[in-house]
């Protein structure tokens, strides 16, 4: 018997296409914030998105450095879940972990990603050559705390 999903393969949710607004290559600028005594510190890399074969994920890829730490993370993004109308993110680093988060863009374009202990909201330029965003995390699941502000300009 004949698999149907190669006669009739699947087909991303439209929605899907409001991530190409963070597809490409992003130079990466920032600083954690100071809190409890610990100092700020400066963040510096690079980010890329592109899409894997399909539409259904975009890879997204970090190579940063946080002071004196290098930090790379890989993170899928999507499918849409037009349910709830939010993209699911798995990332993984190489310091061994690993995060679940959601992400949302209002009727603005401003993105929200969404996880247990950390969030950020990401506003991208009307021309979309630049991004700004501003991270959180929380302890408790309720007190939100700044973390991390950073930019990311269009290369």
């Amino acid at each position: 018997m004949a698999d149907d999903s190669t006669a009739h393969p699947p087909v991303p949710d439209p929605r899907n296409k409001l991530l190409d607004a963070l597809a490409g290559r992003w130079r990466t600028r920032g600083r954690t914030l100071e809190a409890e005594g610990v100092p700020a510190v400066r963040i510096e890399g690079f980010d890329d998105y592109e899409w894997m074969a399909g539409g259904f994920f975009l890879v997204h890829r970090a190579d940063v450095r946080m002071g004196d730490r290098k930090v790379e993370v890989i993170e899928m993004i999507g499918p849409g879940d037009p349910a709830s109308g939010t993209f699911p993110m798995r990332s993984f680093d190489n310091h061994g972990g690993f995060a679940t988060m959601r992400a949302a863009v209002d009727d603005d374009g401003v993105w929200t990603f969404t996880g247990d202990t950390e969030r950020a909201t990401l506003v991208i330029a009307e021309d979309g050559a630049s991004m700004s965003a501003r991270w959180e995390r929380t302890e408790d699941g309720a007190s939100w705390h700044p973390w991390m502000d950073m930019t990311f300009t269009r290369m």
